[in-house]
């Protein structure tokens, strides 16, 4: 069964960093592009950052130079390092796949993956 789990998530104050887990089983995460997502409530997905399997690396204008993508082939897991954390990163947190469909609609289009996690829940205040 392929599937992935995210991880990492919580109550944290502005300002503070949260390192999010994306790990995936069934199958190797190295080999095929990893999304990070984010919905806030009443708000549409955004797509915050993608990994290649040639380890390509690409963020959303809205969150160069505070979030960092990574991964450890070891552990088969995809990380989201969010630094400089404020109340509007406030969401649920997804990490996605695309294993077995071949339409591609760009890294931060969520119909270019066809598997996701279930999300981690991040929320900012103090």
């Amino acid at each position: 069964q392929l599937q992935l789990v995210e991880s990492g998530g919580g109550l944290v104050q502005p300002g503070g960093s949260l390192r999010l887990s994306c790990t995936a089983s069934g199958f190797t995460l190295d080999y095929y592009p990893i999304g990070w997502f984010r919905q806030a409530p009443g708000k549409e997905r955004e797509g915050l950052s993608c990994i290649s399997s040639s380890d390509d690396i690409i963020y959303a204008d809205s969150v160069k130079g505070r979030f960092t993508i990574s991964r450890d082939s070891a552990k088969n897991t995809v990380y989201l390092q969010i630094s400089h954390l404020q109340p509007e990163d406030t969401a649920a947190y997804y990490c996605a796949a695309l294993i077995v469909g071949r339409s591609w609609y760009g890294p931060f289009d969520e119909k270019s993956y066809d598997y996701w996690g279930q999300g981690t829940q991040v929320t900012v205040s103090s």
